[in-house]
């Protein structure tokens, strides 16, 4: 708790507002605000998420989980989503074949056929 303590004295005191003002802000007593600093008290996770906002920085930065405010991006796909992402491109691959490059079929008709074999393979 020491850690978010620094962290959120340091983002207060990084934009020059008193403990005074960040309770204000946060609709907090400024004793609170000091507890939280001093790593006495943990904040509540709407005062986290009012914290987070006001800095425009991620709750991953916040509980010092990250040093990049912006947080933790994941690319995280789950498997039915690559399964889904694997079908579409069979699909689209079967689509152009099933036309001559040289007609002069639309981007969007053949659009308009994958989604309507994609959507039938979700119903079933």
């Amino acid at each position: 708790m020491e850690q978010i303590g620094k962290r959120l004295r340091a983002l207060r005191e990084g934009v020059r507002l008193t403990q005074v003002n960040m309770a204000e802000i946060l609709g907090v007593q400024q004793s609170r605000i000091n507890r939280y600093e001093t790593g006495y008290s943990t904040p509540s996770p709407e005062i986290f998420v009012k914290y987070a906002d006001y800095f425009d920085v991620s709750m991953d930065y916040l509980y010092c989980r990250t040093d990049e405010p912006r947080g933790k991006l994941y690319d995280y796909q789950p498997q039915a989503l690559r399964e889904k992402t694997e079908q579409n491109r069979e699909m689209r691959e079967f689509i152009e074949m099933c036309f001559d490059p040289q007609a002069p079929v639309n981007k969007r008709l053949k659009e308009a056929l994958l989604r309507l074999m994609t959507e039938g393979v979700h119903e079933e």
